[in-house]
């Protein structure tokens, strides 16, 4: 089932929502940026610490289903959010937005989303979104990258050492790349007219489809 999840992010840092999607999750302040886009409220996940009372009424009012979480956890609600997605929906494809554009500690928190082992079963299955960019998550094997109209940049960010990182069919190609400690090769971009390539036999990666911010 195709899966919005919004959380707490402004909506002013979201992509243009183009596609059609299945179901909808709010994440704590999230679920209500759904409501305020005229959007469905399928799921709402978290504590609601950021949301004042009035608003923490509506959000309930308006959600099919509220999971709501101790204040002092070990989870993040994003994290509490898509391991509930896909303990529901094991086939679920999950675009998250609103996970990007504000503290870093989030941020962080989100990008390793993908190196989490109760996650990596779905690692093909989730994506982080935001106007300027888009992050996708690989495990060991050979691929192809198409690339997403509007972005410029490719980058190949290892969350995990990797032990021959091989690029091909990009601007700037590596072959058998050893990577020692978590690296970004950034600021890579696609050949005119065809997909990139990339291998790896171990290890986690980002794949980042980014764009400068509009001037």
């Amino acid at each position: 089932m195709k899966t919005l999840m919004a959380a707490g992010g402004k909506p002013d840092s979201w992509p243009v929502l183009a596609e059609d999607f299945e179901r909808y999750v709010g994440v704590d302040r999230g679920s209500l940026y759904l409501l305020e886009a005229g959007l469905p409220l399928d799921l709402a996940v978290g504590d609601f610490d950021s949301l004042n009372e009035a608003e923490r009424q509506r959000v309930f009012a308006a959600a099919g289903h509220v999971s709501r979480s101790a204040a002092e956890k070990d989870d993040t609600d994003t994290q509490l959010a898509l391991e509930k997605i896909f303990a529901t929906d094991p086939t679920a494809e999950v675009t998250i937005v609103g996970a990007t554009g504000g503290r870093l500690d989030h941020l962080l928190a989100n990008l390793w989303l993908g190196v989490e082992p109760r996650f990596q079963p779905f690692l093909r299955q989730f994506c982080l979104a935001d106007g300027q960019n888009r992050v996708s998550f690989y495990g060991p094997g050979s691929y192809r990258v198409q690339p997403i109209e509007g972005m410029t940049y490719l980058a190949f960010c290892c969350l995990t050492p990797v032990s021959a990182l091989t690029l091909i069919d990009v601007k700037y190609e590596l072959k058998q790349q050893p990577v020692l400690q978590p690296t970004s090769w950034a600021s890579n971009e696609f050949l005119p007219g065809t997909d990139a390539g990339f291998s790896f036999p171990d290890g986690i990666i980002a794949v980042i489809q980014s764009r400068d911010a509009a001037e």
